[in-house]
């Protein structure tokens, strides 16, 4: 088998990249820009940027499947002034371009990384989002995301490439990036910090179990044309997060029980709800679905890789290893 990866250079493609190389898959890697380096046998296709106008001739090209992990990813600090149109000039646009070159070129299968977001930003505790519950985006990322998806699909009808549909919960790993590398520096330092009586439930994904599902889907017959929800199969407390997270680190952690109410009350105040939602509140999803129709399992525990993002951490701060790429 033949694979393009898109987003090569991201925190999760570039891990695709590896893993199907190690397996002895051909991989060519799209990139926006030259990747320092390539693990043996990868081909790069520089395709610049991801829009309607994309060309994607020369890198569907002999491809039997592609894995399309590249994004205009959620921002923090948007400074784009139509947001929702620029999510969609990327996510929408440049996906269905792709899309119909690879339909054209004879590509089989695209795996379309989508996003949690879609179906929504939080769940009551007990009641996780499933692969068929109705979509309710609430942010322009998440609009694009449920859009694209719906445009996959009508490409799909209309072409007969076969589409899989994954959305990742929150994927963490070595190497991450954003809120969660921030959480691994507040706990290295013994920082106090006001999460000892959060008691929510967070449903998270390992990179290394995202990509494993990647890969089964990319052969797997029954994934044609499926959606599945993903993560590491134990949810947990952002406390719990917190204290396997410091004992991967080697660190007590320091969790003061401030009551959420304070928390959020706080929050508001310095404009930071949106940023104390994720942190106080509930988001899980049931991956039965997953598991039953692929016959998968995620082959890697929350614990495992806890500890192996937290070693990677630890190694980069000493300089013993170089840093990863930034999520694309």
């Amino acid at each position: 088998m033949k694979v393009l990866v898109t987003g090569a250079s991201g925190f999760v493609g570039s891990a695709v990249v590896e893993r199907l190389a190690q397996d002895g898959t051909s991989v060519r890697a799209a990139v926006r820009r030259p990747l320092p380096a390539l693990p043996p046998g990868v081909d790069e296709v520089n395709i610049g940027n991801l829009d309607a106008t994309t060309d994607w001739s020369a890198a569907v090209d002999g491809m039997d499947a592609v894995v399309h992990a590249s994004a205009r990813v959620h921002v923090m600090r948007e400074s784009a002034p139509d947001p929702l149109a620029e999510f969609r000039r990327v996510n929408v646009a440049g996906t269905v371009a792709l899309a119909r070159a690879s339909a054209a070129a004879g590509v089989k299968r695209l795996i379309f990384i989508s996003s949690i977001k879609v179906n929504g930003e939080r769940t009551l505790p007990g009641r996780p989002f499933t692969a068929d519950d109705a979509p309710r985006p609430l942010d322009p990322y998440g609009v694009s995301k449920l859009e694209a998806e719906r445009a996959l699909l009508e490409v799909a009808a209309q072409t007969g490439l076969e589409v899989v549909i994954i959305r990742p919960v929150l994927v963490y790993g070595p190497g991450v990036k954003g809120n969660f590398l921030s959480m691994m520096r507040w706990l290295s330092k013994g920082i106090p910090l006001p999460f000892g009586a959060v008691r929510n439930r967070r449903s998270l994904v390992a990179r290394e179990n995202l990509v494993d599902l990647i890969v089964v889907c990319l052969r797997h017959p029954g994934a044609s044309g499926q959606m599945f929800l993903v993560s590491d199969g134990k949810d947990l407390s952002t406390s719990a997060l917190m204290r396997l997270t410091a004992n991967g680190l080697g660190r007590p952690a320091r969790l003061l029980p401030i009551p959420v109410a304070m928390l959020r009350g706080a929050a508001m105040l310095v404009g930071r709800s949106r940023f104390a939602d994720r942190l106080c509140g509930t988001l899980q999803v049931d991956i039965n679905k997953t598991l039953q129709r692929l016959d998968w399992s995620p082959p890697f525990s929350a614990e495992e890789s806890l500890a192996r993002t937290a070693r990677h951490f630890l190694a980069e701060a000493a300089g013993t290893i170089g840093t990863t790429s930034d999520p694309e």
